[in-house]
């Protein structure tokens, strides 16, 4: 049976996808059961915390913030399959933050996640179940694993950043 046939038979497809939808906001900001998700790791953070480096070559918060962010762009343009080029900022992945962040560079890094984030929930929620394991457009992965990934990845930076809170008390 054709991998898209397998999302789409008997409801399966929604299901899974609405399976996915709520990963995805467990991960960023429904309450979860494993702990801090994404948004509530960075929840109350002040600009000095979310800028310190805890060494040479080590990302602070407010770096795997823009991080977090730019990857949701990345899997909402694959999920469209449109070309790189219109991220906020310049650049990919990893992004250089002021070393000493203001209140209003922080605040606006945590809205471009938010902002991310809901710009990928809108594209995510109207993909058509039955196509959920077919390959994304200009990807080698399909829609489903984009979807899980960008979950996990929130979880894992969530984590990351917890223990980054903890080793600078």
């Amino acid at each position: 049976m054709p991998a898209s046939g397998r999302a789409g038979r008997s409801g399966a497809g929604r299901a899974e996808l609405g399976a996915l939808l709520g990963a995805l906001e467990e991960a960023f900001e429904r309450k979860a059961w494993h702990g801090p998700n994404l948004r509530g790791a960075i929840r109350g953070l002040d600009p000095a915390t979310a800028g310190r480096h805890l060494g040479p070559h080590r990302h602070s918060i407010q770096e795997l913030v823009v991080h977090a962010a730019y990857w949701k762009y990345a899997v909402r343009r694959r999920l469209l399959g449109q070309k790189r080029g219109s991220f906020a900022l310049a650049g990919s992945n990893w992004f250089a933050r002021p070393e000493k962040p203001s209140p209003r560079s922080w605040q606006d890094d945590v809205r471009l996640l938010v902002d991310e984030h809901r710009r990928l929930m809108e594209v995510a929620s109207a993909l058509d179940p039955r196509r959920l394991h077919e390959r994304a457009v200009g990807s080698r992965v399909t829609s489903a694993a984009l979807l899980r990934g960008i979950a996990f990845h929130d979880v894992y930076h969530a984590g990351q950043i917890q223990l980054l809170k903890r080793l600078r008390q």
